[in-house]
């Protein structure tokens, strides 16, 4: 039996996990680690916390495991996307990561606008510029730190600065580079007009490589230290959201997934690039050679239902202590004996302002129709279903661009609820699954290394022979009509108050 390692760099920790050839966890192991905020909106990393988890990692599940050195055939890793990771001459970190939540970099998305203009970037990176990925940090050091500015001799991403450590190569992957904005994401290469506008040198990126293509293979140092082989590959991985697709099996036309988690991710894959010119969302090579995906995000989908519980739910959340169960269960419950529609009762999911498809930072949360018949389970169904339709937007853009979805996987804390399945499901009409697998990025990249090391000659391979569907919620003929009434009246509430929405954020 061939084995491989799965390494997920997260924002709170590194999990790696040793499957066998099969998908099947053989061991795991996570490490937390912090995250330093010096000022209000920065968010900093140490690489070492990164590279010392990953180590302490794969050291405790080959241990765990018992497996033989000799079985294990590859290392995939996933990362966080956007952080950047800066290295002088001598391969020293020059400074912590600023990472992909970190918003100070205002002035350098505006000047990149300026110098470039938002329909050139769009044309070249499929996004608009944005304050959390890389080139605008990289600008933020040329602005700010000068005399760090001047010490950088190599620029990686979180994931790239493991890879690293790993094997002394300077190496990225298509998925991830995507989110720097200096790769053309067209053509899956560095833009040579990006990094001359940006005054970036070529030499300081890592060659681009495809997600399942071998970048290197283990140092005889680091094979001592972690217990494996010298020259075992490690390949190219992926960025998070695309490692969770290989993970799902989202690796083909009309497969898509939807993920509640704090925020809510629809990735959907398609086989020829598609760009919406508006920016509404975010177009990446995905992790399939020769393939892309597009994404849209929805700010406040589990953080509503959570703010929600947090501030009205503490008799569910004692009677769950009583019963031994998750409160998130009995809210469950309550909504599921409200109507479709929550008696007339809409809600506006903008608590965090929002990305798809409004790019609206000033939105902010609304419960529409509240009249005095409405209880709390109304009010709690009514966040759910809103969330539901937030993401059924993102959906609508794919279809503007001529992506349709057939097939959708549901991940995140939310798609483990079969009345939220329900909602995607009557709202999406089509049939909403999960995966037997809740591994995600860890068993994304694992696949991906699967391929590298030949047990599986293409990701679409490795995806049917491993991912495997759990349950599956059929829409239900009689709802979706419903649904379609509520949701074309959400969609006329945010145009209605955009203009008090921004009024309101000037008081």
């Amino acid at each position: 039996m061939a084995y491989v390692i799965g390494v997920d760099c997260g924002t709170s920790g590194t999990k790696t996990v040793l499957f066998d050839e099969m998908g099947t966890v053989v061991a795991s192991k996570t490490i937390e680690y912090p995250m330093y905020q010096p000022k209000n909106g920065y968010a900093e990393q140490e690489p070492a916390d990164w590279a010392n988890a990953m180590v302490n990692t794969i050291k405790a599940v080959m241990a765990q495991s018992g497996v033989k050195k000799d079985d294990v055939k590859g290392i995939g890793i996933s990362g966080q996307m956007h952080g950047l990771v800066m290295l002088d001459k001598d391969n020293n970190v020059i400074r912590p990561s600023i990472i992909w939540c970190d918003q100070r970099t205002a002035d350098q998305v505006a000047w990149m606008n300026e110098n470039v203009g938002e329909k050139k970037l769009i044309e070249i990176t499929a996004n608009p510029a944005l304050t959390g990925w890389t080139a605008a940090k990289i600008l933020w050091v040329r602005d700010n730190e000068p005399e760090n500015f001047e010490k950088v001799a190599h620029i990686l991403l979180p994931k790239d600065y493991l890879r690293f450590v790993l094997t002394h190569e300077y190496a990225t992957e298509v998925s991830d580079a995507s989110g720097m904005q200096l790769l053309d994401v067209p053509n899956r290469k560095w833009s040579d007009e990006l990094l001359s506008a940006f005054g970036i040198e070529k030499s300081w990126l890592g060659k681009v490589h495809e997600s399942c293509e071998v970048t290197g293979g283990l140092t005889k140092e680091m094979a001592e230290e972690l217990g494996l082989n010298e020259g075992t590959i490690v390949v190219g991985g992926a960025g998070d959201n695309a490692a969770a697709a290989i993970g799902t099996g989202v690796c083909e036309d009309g497969k898509a997934f939807t993920t509640i988690g704090t925020s809510g991710v629809v990735f959907a894959h398609t086989s020829n690039i598609s760009i919406d010119p508006k920016g509404r969302v975010h177009t990446c090579c995905a992790a399939v050679p020769g393939s892309w995906h597009v994404m849209g995000v929805t700010q406040g989908a589990g953080l509503s239902l959570k703010w929600f519980r947090d501030n009205f739910c503490n008799a569910e959340k004692e009677t769950a202590r009583g019963m031994g169960v998750d409160e998130y269960y009995l809210m469950d419950k309550a909504a599921e004996a409200v109507p479709v529609g929550a008696n007339r009762l809409l809600y506006l999911p903008y608590l965090m302002g929002e990305r798809t498809p409004h790019l609206d930072p000033n939105a902010r949360g609304v419960f529409f129709g509240l009249s005095a018949m409405h209880q709390k389970r109304d009010m709690l169904r009514a966040v759910m279903e809103g969330v539901s339709y937030s993401l059924r937007d993102c959906v609508e853009v794919f279809r503007e661009m001529d992506i349709n979805v057939s097939d959708m996987m549901a991940c995140g804390g939310g798609g483990s609820s079969p009345l939220w399945r329900s909602m995607l499901a009557d709202l999406y009409n089509c049939p909403v699954k999960t995966a037997s697998s809740k591994e995600g990025p860890a068993l994304g990249v694992a696949l991906l290394s699967m391929v590298g090391a030949g047990i599986y000659s293409s990701v679409p391979e490795a995806c049917k022979a491993v991912v495997k569907t759990d349950k599956i919620q059929e829409p239900d003929a009689a709802k979706v009509p419903e649904y379609e009434k509520y949701y074309q009246l959400y969609r006329e509430i945010y145009p209605a108050l955009k203009a008090e929405f921004a009024k309101l954020s000037r008081l």
